[in-house]
């Protein structure tokens, strides 16, 4: 069932990338995050007392308690680095950058969560690296023109937070029920997320947000509820270095409406890329 849950992740996780570059067009990025989180949040605790695991709270322990804290700081931290990010870049350029947190979090669960490492696993981590790395490459005539390049510093931000989340979420919800655990670390992102909010000034440009705006960040928070509720059971029955790059398979849903929407096209060098991407991907199920 972990597998299913973790193919379920990576569809909502497509989707709310979309959802998001719409909602974020004419909103600051940290703004929107940090409304999106309320979406989160009422979505995550609603599942939790649907599911009855509310009691469970008196029954946890310092160490999970502190790791769910740890995981949701990085996911915060993940969070505006990837919208931010999303604002200003090409979503087809920083969506693979973000998703290139697999290789890391596969290397950490290896070192810190004991996880054995095949040469199945090896080589897919070479192709998911070189596939990622074909797809941020520019095309020369774009290469040349003088662009703010500050969307790369943010997207790769966000893989490093991203893949920190993933180890300490592992650790945090061994023991507890995945959906309080999702819940408790969404307390986390939401303070954080509206710290930076205050602390940047950006509080008053939240009566300008327009409707259509508003309809895309309520939609895109419900889809990252949605993902992040299959992602953490999977990731609570299922092995880290596998469940995460199966989630990274989200790219396929953005690539495919960014396309749609946005009509970004995807370039023969990136092709090839994410295809890498996605054998590499599927190999860890075999």
């Amino acid at each position: 069932m972990w597998i299913l849950f973790a193919f379920g992740s990576a569809l909502f996780a497509g989707i709310t990338a979309i959802l998001a570059k719409c909602g974020i067009k004419n909103t600051d990025s940290n703004v929107a995050t940090a409304l999106r989180t309320i979406i989160v949040l009422i979505f995550s605790w609603m599942m939790v007392f649907i599911s009855g695991t509310q009691s469970i709270i008196l029954d946890m322990s310092v160490k999970t308690l502190v790791f769910l804290i740890l995981s949701g700081i990085s996911t915060g931290a993940s969070w505006l680095c990837y919208f931010k990010a999303l604002q200003i870049g090409d979503i087809n350029k920083v969506t693979p950058i973000d998703k290139s947190s697999t290789i890391l979090t596969m290397v950490l669960a290896f070192i810190i969560l004991g996880e054995g490492i095949t040469l199945i696993k090896f080589i897919a981590m070479i192709l998911i690296g070189m596939g990622t790395y074909l797809m941020i490459q520019k095309k020369e005539e774009v290469r040349r023109e003088t662009k703010n390049r500050m969307w790369l510093w943010y997207a790769l931000g966000s893989a490093i937070f991203a893949s920190l989340t993933s180890i300490l979420g592992k650790v945090g919800i061994e023991g507890v029920d995945s959906t309080l655990g999702t819940a408790i670390r969404t307390i986390v992102v939401l303070i954080m997320a509206w710290i930076v909010v205050f602390v940047t000034g950006k509080q008053n440009t939240i009566k300008d947000i327009d409707k259509r705006s508003w309809l895309f960040l309520v939609l895109s928070g419900v889809a990252t509820g949605g993902s992040w509720l299959c992602y953490y059971r999977a990731l609570q029955t299922g092995p880290a270095s596998i469940v995460v790059p199966i989630d990274k398979l989200s790219i396929l849903v953005t690539v495919a409406f960014s396309y749609i929407v946005f009509n970004e096209k995807l370039n023969k060098k990136s092709t090839i890329g994410l295809i890498m991407i996605v054998v590499g991907t599927l190999s860890l199920l075999f």
